[in-house]
């Protein structure tokens, strides 16, 4: 059955305030820019903030992730605090979370911090410290330099990814801990920032090496996250569950529902999906899958209750194919053109339980359809190849349908779109979730 897609609507723009602004110039032009952007209750009011940071350089070697800068902001753009100053645009999204951490009810920003009374490489996390701060203030209320962290350095492709993962590896209640990958070592922290364990990672060359981001969730159902690194699945205490590098270009991974509700390890590279003991659920191989860029997981067929991948197959290109639990090819498409040929991300734009639609680079996709439309007023992508808009699905404006939240880094400014009919008095606050503390965005 053909289905339409719901008529995007420009809900709101969300202009970054301009004392959290930092300005530069680019092709003989001055312009501003906030920087990465993260969503988060930080108020405790229900409603969505937002949090720009900037970093000590803008190249991967040059300290691009190591945080110099952080900005808050609510929704109709009044600044509820500032840190540090001055700042780069991160080349990549970077290592800063906002979730409740320590489970007082109230938001707090995980971050990595640079220290600038440490002298240090640009490649050395030597100057860098691990904070906990407040979100309504931005007060630190924990700061530590953990040899595991400080001691870490290096460069390359593995190296210019670092992430935040929030996780629950002790299995409390919520999630009370987060891991973070820098380059080859995997380290997990619990909320009083003591480390938990720490894992190296054995694969590191370009296109040999394991996922840039790994994904955390319960695959074995024992109420504690692992770690999906593509190459690894590791236990919620860093002890690996196995241990295979399965095919190349092992870009993007995740654990989610699979085969019968089955928590399965999905893995781009070559087309994988494991399970919890390394056995293969799903191979699709070289010849169909020779360089796994991105791969997603969703519904896309209304009333089916099997979810499909959807994977671009073809490394940096719009081609994609949708497969079946099965490994069948339901459908080939080449989707809209952007800077990076990333962004893919699911989305429950006609709400919970109906078929998703597929957001990619300003355009929504119906991918068993291959019919598409496009975000209208959203402004043509600028910043070269960190001009895609990063995508963050959520509920923040009226049912129980998701909305985009858009950012480009080089933007000063938030675009939201909402799907037609827009009814705000159905709107019950905002509620975050892993889809928002854990958000994807590019991998």
């Amino acid at each position: 059955m053909n289905q339409h897609i719901a008529r995007p609507i420009l809900h709101k723009k969300v202009e970054v305030p301009p004392r959290l602004l930092s300005a530069t110039e680019a092709d003989g032009r001055q312009f501003a820019f906030g920087g990465d952007v993260r969503i988060g209750d930080l108020q405790g009011k229900g409603r969505a903030d937002f949090l720009v940071y900037r970093s000590v350089d803008d190249a991967h070697d040059g300290g691009g992730m190591k945080p110099s800068f952080l900005g808050a902001f609510t929704i109709d753009g009044e600044v509820l605090w500032a840190a540090g100053e001055g700042g780069e645009q991160p080349c990549r999204p970077g290592p800063v979370a906002i979730y409740d951490i320590d489970g007082d009810g109230s938001a707090e920003v995980v971050c990595l911090f640079h220290d600038p009374t440490v002298g240090a490489p640009p490649t050395s996390m030597a100057d860098v410290v691990l904070q906990i701060r407040d979100g309504k203030t931005g007060e630190v209320k924990r700061r530590a330099a953990p040899p595991e962290l400080t001691a870490c350095s290096g460069r390359g492709p593995n190296w210019a990814h670092q992430r935040i993962l929030v996780a629950n590896f002790r299995g409390n209640p919520t999630p009370r801990d987060f891991v973070i990958k820098l380059g080859s070592r995997i380290i997990a922290f619990d909320e009083n920032l003591e480390a938990l364990w720490t894992y190296d990672v054995r694969w590191n060359e370009y296109g040999e090496c394991s996922a840039y981001i790994p994904s955390v969730g319960d695959i074995n159902g024992d109420g504690r996250d692992e770690v999906n690194g593509g190459y690894f699945l590791l236990a919620h205490d860093g002890t690996p569950l196995w241990e295979e590098q399965l095919g190349n270009h092992m870009d993007s991974v995740a654990i989610t529902e699979w085969d019968d509700g089955r928590a399965r390890a999905i893995c781009s590279g070559y087309g994988h999906v494991m399970d919890d003991r390394g056995n293969v659920i799903l191979r699709l191989g070289e010849g169909m899958v020779p360089h796994g860029q991105e791969v997603r997981v969703g519904r896309f067929i209304e009333g089916d209750t099997l979810p499909q991948m959807i994977i671009r197959y073809n490394g940096h290109s719009p081609d994609v194919m949708v497969v079946d639990t099965t490994g069948e090819v339901l459908k080939r498409l080449r989707l809209n053109s952007s800077p990076n040929e990333t962004g893919m991300e699911i989305v429950e734009w006609d709400g919970p339980g109906r078929a998703h639609v597929l957001y990619n680079g300003g355009m929504l996709w119906r991918p068993m359809e291959g019919t598409s439309v496009a975000l209208p007023d959203l402004p043509k992508p600028t910043g070269g190849r960190m001009g895609w808009y990063h995508c963050i699905p959520a509920d923040v404006c009226g049912d129980e349908r998701e909305e985009l939240v858009l950012y480009n880094p080089w933007v000063p400014a938030i675009y939201i779109y909402t799907p037609e009919p827009l009814t705000e008095a159905a709107y019950a606050g905002y509620h975050p979730g892993p889809r928002q503390y854990n958000a994807r965005l590019m991998d």
